[in-house]
């Protein structure tokens, strides 16, 4: 994990590493000037006296300069140290939202929308609360331990021990109050992915919602969950709420024998009786000795902030490695192909799983030779793998078995983007970002003119409505533009895709939103403009189709028929139970009529 991590540093690395440089060198002089106050306290109790002014302004002013020091390099950490984990949060995120933009269709089945959005907000931040601890606190936790340790050993041997007796023993307390949160924490961000997702899916359906007024379902389906969250928060701070009182008993009492102990040796030292097991103390020591414990109080507190945020941090950090090493399904070819020649395809003996098992596929022994320029229908119920068989021609997912050839060559030997805008999607959900019309546009080709522009609009049918607007190509578009109809969504993305000039351009059931009309206009000038393009339509209406050179019939993942119209309604029981549901009976008594007699006739 930290191998994986350590890469997002890159150019933070001199912040990261001066962090820890500027803790260890303000913590060295934090330890050291109680030290040298012990002497100042010593030296004027000893040489009551006898004691020099010079002597003293000497003491105050190594001790000013200490104080200085110390000040001047906390405030450096906090600088490298901001700098340092706000850099790495940034550099985190653009890894994994890069990460997620090569990700294929079946890498993005792996993670939920909202869980993506989590990763990339909560539980980088978790991270890089833990990345600020670990290169400014926890450094200056442990070291700020050892040196207190240290001197107190140099002021007394036998009083260190105590320290160091008691030092661990509140760290496995820690330890195991962070132990026992952590399991918490891991329920908690999956409860939080869960939570996301159905904001997320209240936002997107809020029309549907209002429509059947389920807002007071959705409040209590939102409490209910909010609620959960809150309980496991809770149960995990009761946990955490026993590290101050714990640590203030053992620092306290600590304290306390240090206090009475240091008080009987000094008063023994004076008196002339010497402790042989204790030794002598001064009444400085005594000082010091209380400083120290001070200091370790607060840095035993701080290892106990740090262990909880840590604890935190693993949950959020296992999540986030997860994306980034979630590795592509799809990859370019060693050496890759970037030239499309036609827009000729071919399914040789394809077969497809969406979890790669050729136990349960969704499309099966696909053969089909498809024409460059040729106009394409298909046809099928729901759910009988019409979109999945045209993602496999732009390589959205990889066949399971068999290939999938255009312009002659294996879709696998191509560059990725060189085979992607070669072929252009128009999909079932229309999608358009916020912007203008022209940005928007400017997705199928960035450095399309306005002219360019409005001309494949008109191709679409959608510069008469863009004419309209106040603003016309100019008009901003709301997030998943919703401030335009579904009819008009639809034809601003095909005029988007058009924009692409591809070799192939598919229509995924694009023009449901709009009329027949509308929709026949479309097909015309598509037929018109872009002959040489491979068209493929996959529609409901049937009329959308019945011109196609090629209609093709889907039925339970397979090809049940596939011929012209006139083909299709002598061959295909299927085909013609679908005309007749959505034309009618007699129409298509009068077409096989018909095509009799015209048969007859020659």
């Amino acid at each position: 994990m930290i191998k994986t991590f350590a890469k997002s540093i890159r150019e933070y690395k001199k912040a990261s590493i001066l962090t820890p440089t500027m803790v260890s060198l303000e913590v060295i002089l934090e330890v050291l000037i109680p030290f040298i106050t012990a002497s100042l306290i010593t030296y004027m109790q000893t040489e009551a006296e006898n004691m020099e002014l010079s002597t003293i302004i000497i003491y105050g002013v190594i001790l000013v300069v200490m104080a200085m020091a110390s000040l001047v390099s906390g405030m450096l950490s906090g600088k490298f140290c901001a700098t340092a984990s706000t850099g790495f949060a940034k550099n985190l995120r653009h890894d994994m939202y890069y990460r997620i933009q090569q990700y294929s269709f079946e890498n993005i089945d792996n993670f939920s929308t909202s869980s993506l959005i989590t990763r990339m907000t909560t539980d980088v931040t978790n991270v890089q609360m833990a990345y600020m601890m670990i290169i400014r606190i926890a450094i200056r936790t442990p070291l700020m331990l050892i040196c207190c340790l240290a001197m107190t050993f140099v002021v007394n041997v036998y009083i260190a021990i105590i320290y160091l007796v008691m030092a661990p023993i509140m760290g496995v307390l820690l330890m195991i109050i962070a132990f026992k949160v952590k399991p918490i924490f891991t329920k908690v961000f999956k409860k939080y992915d869960a939570m996301n997702e159905g904001v997320q899916e209240n936002v997107r359906g809020a029309r549907v919602v209002k429509a059947y007024v389920r807002e007071d379902y959705e409040k209590q389906k939102f409490s209910a969950k909010a609620d959960d969250i809150k309980k496991d928060f809770t149960r995990a701070e009761k946990i955490l709420a026993l590290n101050t009182p714990v640590m203030q008993f053992f620092i306290y009492a600590f304290m306390l024998v240090v206090a009475i102990l240091g008080a009987m040796l000094v008063v023994n030292s004076h008196n002339g009786t010497v402790n042989t097991t204790f030794g002598t103390l001064e009444l400085g020591d005594i000082s010091s000795l209380i400083s120290y414990a001070f200091m370790m109080l607060q840095s035993l507190m701080m290892l106990a902030m740090i262990a909880v945020m840590v604890s935190m941090a693993v949950t959020s950090a296992q999540r986030i490695k997860k994306v980034l090493d979630e590795e592509s399904t799809l990859h370019n070819p060693e050496n890759p192909v970037y030239e499309v020649k036609d827009g000729s395809i071919n399914f040789d003996n394809v077969s497809f799983s969406y979890v790669n098992d050729p136990d349960k596929l969704s499309l099966f022994d696909i053969n089909l030779e498809i024409p460059t320029g040729s106009t394409v229908g298909i046809l099928g119920s729901t759910g009988s793998s019409k979109s999945t068989l045209v993602q496999l021609i732009p390589r959205l997912y990889d066949t399971t078995l068999g290939n999938v050839y255009v312009g002659g060559k294996n879709v696998k030997e191509y560059d990725l983007d060189t085979l992607r805008n070669s072929v252009a999607m128009v999909l079932q959900k229309n999608t358009l970002f916020s912007g203008t019309i022209k940005e928007n546009m400017r997705w199928g080709n960035l450095n399309a003119t306005d002219e360019e522009i409005e001309e494949a609009c008109k191709q679409a049918q959608a510069d008469s409505f863009i004419q309209t607007f106040t603003n016309k190509y100019d008009t901003y578009i709301e997030q998943g533009g919703t401030n335009v109809s579904g009819g008009q969504r639809q034809r601003l993305c095909i005029a988007r895709a058009l924009l692409k000039k591809p070799k192939i351009i598919i229509f995924d059931d694009s023009t449901s939103a709009v009329d027949t009309k509308t929709d026949a206009l479309i097909r015309k000038e598509l037929k018109e403009n872009i002959p040489g393009t491979t068209k493929i339509f996959i529609a409901q209406r049937i009329t959308s189709v019945q011109d196609a050179d090629i209609i093709i019939v889907m039925n339970g993942g397979k090809i049940a028929a596939k011929g012209t119209h006139e083909e299709l309604m002598e061959t295909s029981p299927l085909y013609r139970e679908i005309y007749e549901a959505q034309v009618g009976g007699t129409a298509a008594e009068n077409t096989i009529v018909a095509k009799k007699e015209d048969g007859e006739n020659e």
